[in-house]
């Protein structure tokens, strides 16, 4: 059903249409202005390594998006995740999340890979405790002189 490749340019309208709301695209990447835009994707990816976008095997639509940074060290972190609102549930996190991980150990050498998870974020918390993320660090942060919200920091072993 869902299969994967590099990121291209086409895909990037597409997956500016992934987050709906103003929130969902903060979980997405806290820093980029509802709505995302092409030209923000691209900025983000100026410090980012593999991205990655699942794609619908029949049609090759991209359904699911994700990247790394900071690779160093036998670590990595999973960045800039988004799913289309269509394929939620579906499958098509559980796929990319694989993948990514997959890339990291076999790509990159990895050993563990690390997130970050909005306190609000409770899907996102409960899918990555059911792939086998564990917590082990909350930071209490700022964007824009906004109100504190808890990032908590995940890691899964790889090896």
């Amino acid at each position: 059903m869902y299969t994967y490749r590099p990121l291209n340019e086409l895909d990037l309208e597409l997956i500016c249409g992934f987050p709906q709301t103003p929130e969902e695209l903060f979980y997405m990447s806290p820093r980029s202005g509802f709505p995302l835009t092409p030209q923000q994707v691209m900025d983000l990816l100026e410090n980012r390594l593999e991205p990655t976008v699942i794609v619908e095997a029949s049609t090759d639509r991209p359904v699911a998006y994700a990247n790394f940074y900071d690779v160093k060290d036998g670590s990595a972190w999973l960045g800039n995740v988004i799913v289309a609102p269509d394929h939620r549930g579906k499958g098509a996190s559980k796929e990319l999340l694989q993948t990514m991980m997959r890339l990291a150990k076999t790509k990159y050498g990895v050993n563990s890979l690390h997130l970050s998870c909005h306190n609000t974020n409770t899907r996102g918390l409960v899918f990555y405790h059911k792939q086998g993320f564990k917590p082990y660090e909350v930071n209490i942060t700022t964007l824009n002189g906004d109100a504190a919200m808890i990032t908590i920091q995940m890691k899964r072993d790889l090896t």
